[in-house]
């Protein structure tokens, strides 16, 4: 698969598999899961036809692993960004000294104000090194990296995840916990 159209396919699934899975007629199950012959059928349906070898070729070849299947196979689902409800069962971890966040410059009058928020997600998304962080921040122009003192966040009783991809995840990042690299 080429990468325009993997990246096509990976934005489509961001799309319904995160935030709008009604609009393909799908309904996430626990933990996030769909089925993934509901999947493909629908999105064939919507006029986005994905055959089953390129579904797992994008899951399975993506730098960022938005997307896992079950242990069978038989069901896939997004690592985390959801702005729909939903419960990954992902259990509170102790989480590194040091996270990371990439940002655009305009971002940082308001996170400097308000810290980092998980906006219409679940919840703030932080990555284990500088290199991810930038990478992540890239995506709509220079990064901006901010270091986060998760140790102190969690030491004031802030709760830390980590998805199946590596994202760690808390709900709010106060300002004082932050640090302009």
């Amino acid at each position: 698969m080429d990468a325009t159209r993997a990246t096509r396919l990976s934005k489509f699934l961001s799309l319904h598999l995160r935030h709008r899975p009604e609009a393909l007629g799908l309904t996430l199950a626990e933990g996030g899961w769909v089925g993934v012959e509901e999947l493909l059928a629908a999105a064939a349906r919507h006029g986005q036809p994905i055959s089953r070898a390129e579904l797992e070729e994008l899951v399975s070849g993506s730098d960022k692993q938005r997307f896992a299947f079950d242990a069978e196979g038989a069901h896939i689902r997004a690592q985390q960004g959801h702005s729909v409800p939903v419960d990954l069962g992902l259990v509170p971890v102790t989480p590194p000294a040091v996270l990371y966040h990439g940002t655009v410059p305009a971002a940082l009058p308001t996170i400097r104000r308000d810290g980092l928020q998980k906006m219409k997600r679940h919840h703030v998304h932080l990555s284990p090194d500088e290199e991810t962080a930038r990478r992540v921040g890239n995506r709509r122009g220079p990064a901006v990296l901010l270091a986060v003192d998760a140790a102190g966040l969690q030491a004031q009783g802030h709760v830390f995840y980590v998805s199946g991809n590596g994202v760690w995840l808390t709900d709010h990042v106060p300002a004082q916990y932050l640090r302009e690299l």
